[in-house]
């Protein structure tokens, strides 16, 4: 057991390589992963268990001690990325299709991805947790209603079937998965190690159907996709640690915030792109969860490389 734990985290560790040649392979041969296609929620509903099954009490210790930073972190979360997404539709006169993808993964809950980054960014990890545990428990209001709030002019949108959806596919398996934890602990965390594992062959799964099934739209206009996403991501570090920065807040909790709002549940905007509108909708979020890994760990090595330059400066005078 102690092995497959060790491998499951290397799989998680190098999630982004394995998110591109899904990608890359889908790209290539496009019917490879199209039989996945109607079990993307089924898939984002076992990732979400499995992130109920990681959570205890402690995890939201934080919210009687830092109430400030998670209170910040949230509110940003379902503030910058929602309207980054808008402003940058406009911009750049998205097709409807692309557009409403972009504002879509804008508008989910930070990923639980970032609480690895944040970790190795020397971040405050019991932040990050509490930040992404509170925005996925808000995600059924939340996200349909910030969504068809910016979206609406583009496409008809149900508000209320995408509430519905979020919570089959996003609170439920969560609830689900905290109740197993509270009556199996034992069990559950014997099983916690092959979670990243798990969760990384559903994400690729999901990322190689919508790439397969969107293939000829990506040819027509994947370099503005993809440059668009980049943007989005960017924007959202920035903002993000901007945002901290403003209200004063530690610069450990600055980078936190920053790699928070930056990085998104992009499986479940694939989930609910797929389900609601097209393949295409889904590509942003496709893309979105190979590039923010890579561009999180970049943040990262930067920000671990400068904390272990000042602590030898400090060790050293």
């Amino acid at each position: 057991m102690e092995a497959l734990a060790k491998f499951s985290r290397l799989i998680g560790q190098t999630f982004a390589l394995w998110a591109a040649l899904f990608a890359a392979i889908a790209f290539v041969a496009p019917d490879t992963f199209k039989w996945v296609l109607p079990y993307i929620p089924v898939l984002l509903g076992i990732i979400m268990f499995g992130m109920g099954l990681t959570l205890a009490p402690a995890d939201f210790k934080i919210l009687g001690e830092h109430p400030k930073a998670v209170l910040i972190g949230v509110i940003a979360q379902f503030v910058i990325m929602p309207l980054t997404a808008y402003a940058l539709a406009i911009g750049f006169n998205l097709p409807p299709e692309i557009a409403v993808g972009v504002i879509l993964v804008g508008s989910c809950p930070g990923g639980t991805a970032s609480n690895v980054i944040t970790y190795l960014a020397r971040g405050n990890v019991a932040l990050s947790v509490a930040v992404t545990s509170i925005s996925t428990l808000l995600a059924p209001i939340l996200t349909p209603a910030v969504f068809y709030l910016l979206a609406n002019q583009w496409l008809d949108i149900s508000a209320t079937a995408m509430f519905v959806s979020i919570l089959k596919i996003v609170l439920l398996p969560i609830v689900l998965g905290v109740i197993a934890h509270t009556l199996f602990k034992k069990q559950t965390e014997a099983a916690v190690g092959i979670l990243p594992l798990i969760s990384v062959i559903a994400i690729v799964l999901i990322i190689g159907s919508v790439v397969g099934a969107s293939k000829p739209k990506i040819l027509e206009s994947g370099m503005l996709i993809l440059g668009v996403v980049i943007l989005h991501n960017a924007i959202g570090y920035l903002l993000g640690f901007v945002t901290a920065k403003l209200f004063k807040l530690p610069f450990d909790v600055q980078k936190t915030l920053s790699i928070e709002v930056g990085m998104q549940n992009s499986g479940l905007g694939a989930a609910l792109a797929a389900a609601y509108f097209t393949p295409l909708a889904a590509v942003p979020s496709a893309i979105f969860s190979v590039w923010h890994n890579i561009s999180g760990s970049l943040l990262a090595s930067y920000w671990a490389s400068k904390a272990d330059k000042e602590k030898n400066k400090s060790a050293n005078s």
